[in-house]
């Protein structure tokens, strides 16, 4: 899908924003299509090896969720069944665009895996977790990675292990990304992008949670061959504001 795909690569990152509904993901996966991007993603775990009891919510979390819910309970109630991910993949493909998710524990991989998914998406909280990133590099052919939070030796340390693990340098994709929502745009930094292009001599792209477009534009012209694009909302397609969001990807 990565190596061979001409062009930029445009994912739309639908997330956890279809709060749990089967109905509502199927939405995202329409707007996406609709807004002519090429890749739907969407988010996959085990709530009870994911979160811990006792895990408080971030900042932005507790703006937008309920007060007296637990992390735990917050993301049990997005968890989608392994049921579930195949009507997802199903409709994407009727619609034409491609299907992915990113796992955050052994059981997604494994998952995703057996659903016949070749591109592996490792989320940035995972960079430093090595076991994962094994489990990775033997699941998947091709690996998108996001480095957010990370310095440049931990995305070297990551990249050697996945190497070891089996995964061929020539079809990782290192996704430059500022872990902040929305990123202002003094934090964007996209020569940090070029950085580990020339240090690493991988395909780079960008992971984008900033308001509107003009980031990735920049980020295209500087060699990103990857704009995965974050809706900032939690109804992308009910919001008149998001729906023209997203009609923009085209």
């Amino acid at each position: 899908m990565i190596t061979d795909h001409q062009g930029v690569l445009i994912i739309a990152e639908a997330g956890v924003n279809h709060n749990g509904e089967i109905s509502r993901a199927l939405a995202l996966v329409d707007a996406a299509a609709d807004a002519g991007a090429d890749v739907v993603k969407f988010q996959t775990f085990k709530s009870d090896q994911l979160v811990s009891s006792n895990a408080p919510k971030a900042l932005y979390q507790q703006q937008n969720t309920a007060a007296g819910e637990s992390q735990l309970d917050m993301i049990r109630a997005l968890e989608l069944s392994a049921s579930d991910h195949l009507v997802i993949k199903a409709h994407a493909e009727k619609r034409g665009i491609a299907f992915l998710s990113t796992p955050f524990d052994p059981m997604s991989i494994q998952q995703l895996h057996a659903m016949g998914i070749t591109v592996g998406k490792v989320p940035s909280g995972e960079l430093t977790n090595l076991p994962y990133l094994r489990a990775m590099a033997r699941s998947f052919p091709e690996l998108i990675v996001s480095t957010g939070m990370a310095d440049m030796r931990e995305v070297a340390t990551a990249l050697a292990v996945l190497e070891a693990a089996g995964a061929s340098l020539g079809r990782i994709t290192l996704l430059h990304c500022t872990t902040e929502y929305p990123t202002p745009m003094s934090d964007v930094n996209l020569l940090a992008m070029c950085t580990m292009r020339d240090t690493f001599g991988t395909r780079v792209g960008y992971s984008d949670h900033t308001m509107g477009i003009e980031v990735p534009i920049a980020a295209v012209a500087l060699g990103a061959t990857i704009i995965e694009k974050h809706s900032l909302w939690t109804e992308p397609f009910q919001d008149p504001i998001i729906e023209r969001h997203w009609n923009r990807l085209s």
